[in-house]
């Protein structure tokens, strides 16, 4: 006689869509909490991105700024010799420096004695930190750099009683348009232009040009530049560097200070990094504290669903049903914040940038991994809970309630 064939029960296998079915029941049900709690991750998510997508627009726009303004810009700058004296720069600097091979421009400024007030009837000790300086006529094209109002020094204004203003000086002094009058030494210049902004030689936003001969007529300047400025190939910069000061100033080479201005930005731009790192390591502590936030919810979620986990236990669940069910609903409350806070640090970035004048970066690794941040996040917050809920036997969980 043949014994009858048992069958084996098999658990029944969730699909995918009955996963995500299952494991968002908590989330609809809850949904003041879901917002509260993907809240911190939001948060984290929001200013990681926004960081980056910051860095990466200043670095892009810097990029921008230097490609136009030029990186192969020196400047050669009389100092002081052994003895303390202020070093006097030969009056044909310019034209030895232009004489070095690879240099295709070359240019000067010298300090000017003349103080500067609004009128005669401002005293002369108010100059409103302003200083006069006189420049050559090729100056604005050697810093490729250009007029906000007005025109600039040339030939035949070079010598005339006539003055451009840096940006800041011109606010200082209350200048807002060409054609005013201003108090510099003891007679009246006619202001012919304001500058723009010069960005590779702040300093000369806080000045009053005038010609060479000007100078030397109205206010007695010896013709000795201050400040020689010169443009080299890129590929040559180095070398120029190194022979500047000794062609500047012939056995005078160490009261000469040679510089490289864009090195000046290129030294905020890893100012900025530094200040990068440190939000980033603020977003990443965010978003710990919104992972807890998380895993505080799931095992309060547990708790309060003791119920519907014995229930489902009795129908035929297993316990791995089970965990799976309470990770996928961590994972879509992780994701949920992930995708805000993606969504938010985009819109940061875009409207800043913008503000600023940036052309707005947001990099998509940046997206990415702030993703996949919250997924992991989301596992590890999950895991506690997906495994005491699994550990709960079904008449223990429905005695609870």
């Amino acid at each position: 006689m043949t014994a009858p064939r048992r069958d084996r029960l098999k658990p029944a296998r969730l699909s995918f869509a009955d996963v995500l079915r299952v494991g968002s029941v908590g989330l609809r049900a809850r949904r003041a909490r879901v917002v509260l709690s993907s809240l911190g991750i939001a948060i984290g998510i929001a200013t990681m991105v926004a960081v980056v997508g910051l860095s990466t627009s200043s670095r892009a726009d810097l990029m921008l700024r230097l490609d136009r303004l030029g990186t192969n810009l020196l400047t050669a700058e009389a100092g002081k010799d052994a003895s303390g004296q202020e070093v006097k720069l030969p009056k044909s600097a310019v034209a030895m420096v232009e004489r070095i091979g690879p240099v295709r421009q070359a240019t000067a400024t010298g300090d000017v004695n003349a103080p500067i007030r609004r009128s005669a009837a401002v005293p002369e000790e108010r100059t409103a930190g302003v200083t006069t300086q006189a420049a050559r006529t090729d100056l604005l094209s050697a810093l490729n750099t250009r007029m906000a109002k007005g025109t600039w020094l040339d030939r035949g204004r070079e010598r005339l009683p006539v003055t451009v203003l840096g940006r800041v000086a011109a606010e200082r002094l209350g200048i807002t348009a060409p054609g005013e009058k201003i108090m510099m030494g003891d007679r009246y210049f006619v202001v012919v232009g304001i500058l723009a902004p010069v960005e590779l030689v702040p300093t000369l936003d806080r000045v009053a040009l005038v010609g060479f001969p000007a100078a030397q007529r109205y206010f007695g300047f010896d013709g000795h530049p201050t400040t020689v400025f010169e443009r080299s190939t890129d590929a040559s910069v180095e070398d120029v560097r190194a022979v500047l000061a000794r062609t500047v100033n012939p056995g005078g080479q160490g009261s000469v200070t040679v510089s490289r201005p864009s090195d000046a930005l290129a030294a905020k731009t890893a100012t900025d990094e530094g200040l990068t790192a440190l939000m980033l390591g603020l977003g990443a502590v965010a978003l710990l504290v919104g992972g807890v936030g998380v895993a505080n919810t799931m095992v309060v979620s547990v708790l309060e669903r003791r119920a519907e986990i014995g229930l489902r236990r009795a129908v035929g669940a297993t316990r791995g049903a089970v965990r799976v069910q309470f990770l996928t609903e961590s994972l879509l409350l992780s994701a949920i914040g992930g995708a805000a806070g993606a969504g938010l640090g985009a819109l940061a970035t875009y409207g800043f940038a913008l503000a600023q004048g940036w052309t707005p970066v947001v990099p998509p690794w940046s997206l990415a991994g702030g993703l996949a941040a919250t997924l992991v996040i989301g596992v590890l917050a999950g895991l506690y809970p997906a495994a005491r809920a699994a550990r709960l036997h079904p008449t223990v969980a429905l005695n609870a309630t």
